[in-house]
Parts: C-alpha cells; structure tokens; sequence
C-alpha cells in the first residue's frame, strides 16, 4: 500500500517534471524577445487556461443553453468546475507544489471568491447585460480573470515558503 502511495507520487513528480521541462523549452522559442520577459510559469499557466477555458464555456453553454439555467447559476457552476480542474493541474503540473493542500486550498478560494464577483459575475452578466451575447461576455471577463488568476496563484496560492533563518551563530 504504502510503495502503490509512493509509486504515484513519483509519476506525478515526473509528470509536473515534464511539463516543466517543456515550457522552459518552449518558451526559448517565443517571438519578439518574449523568452527574455515570459517565464516558464506562466506560459504553463497560459497552457493549462487553455484547456480549463473551454471546459468553462462548455459547461457554461450546456447550463445556459442546453439546461435553461438562469445566467448567474450557468456561470457560477461551470466557474466552479473549471476552476478545480485548474487548481489541481496547477499544483501538480506547472507550480508543483507539495505544500499542505489545507491552507492552499483556503487561499484559493479566498481568490476565487474575489475572482467570482469582481470579473467572472460581475464582467460577464454586465455585459451580457449591455447586450453582448453572454460567451462572448465570458470570454472578455477571461482577459481580467487572466491576469489576476495568474499573479494570485503565483505570489498567494502557491508561493514558495519564506526561507528559514539559520540558527544562531551560522552563516549562510
């Protein structure tokens, strides 16, 4: 049992290896001079968003459209859904995290929730509001949701712990 545990853990270590080794390799080859700027983080952020994005629109479009659901539930359960399979493909594969998933887990949703209201909700149904047909909406809301999904998961959700302080009388 314990091994099995193990053996997993080492091929989700691989695969997070991987994938990082990929976008390091691919950002080199980013036109104008962006591989001096784009780390590899955020090109596999930019990867995974462009996967998780169209599950979000997918479930959007089958809750409002197929479902006949009200707009705000639409977006809020197709939110919700893509945003833990971004979750779970961030930690494992583009950030590797091996911290707790206790407090990550609340630190996320602590940004989700201001996510939610201020671009996803917000954006969206206001636009939609305004007349724009409501995946386009989406879509425009994304553009936020991008940027401060991005910095938010990288310097809160899963930020490298603070470096310990040698003990007393060491250098480093």
């Amino acid at each position: 049992m314990f091994a099995t545990r193990q053996l997993r853990a080492g091929k989700r270590a691989a695969r997070g290896e991987r994938f990082g080794v990929a976008m390091a390799a691919a950002v080199r080859y980013l036109p104008f001079g962006l591989s001096r700027v784009v780390p590899p983080r955020l090109l596999g952020f930019a990867a995974i968003s462009s996967v998780t994005f169209p599950v979000d629109l997918a479930l959007l479009t089958v809750a409002r459209s197929g479902l006949h659901w009200p707009l705000p539930a639409s977006i809020t359960v197709a939110y919700l859904l893509a945003s833990g399979l971004g979750y779970l493909l961030n930690r494992s594969l583009n950030f590797r995290s091996h911290a707790a998933v206790g407090p990550q887990l609340a630190r996320y949703t602590v940004v989700l929730v201001i996510n939610y209201f201020g671009c996803i909700l917000g954006v969206t149904t206001g636009l939609a509001a305004l007349g724009l047909n409501y995946q386009l909406a989406r879509t425009a809301a994304s553009l936020c949701e991008t940027v401060y999904l991005y910095a938010a998961m990288r310097w809160i959700v899963f930020r490298d712990p603070a470096p310990q302080a040698p003990p007393d009388g060491q250098r480093q």
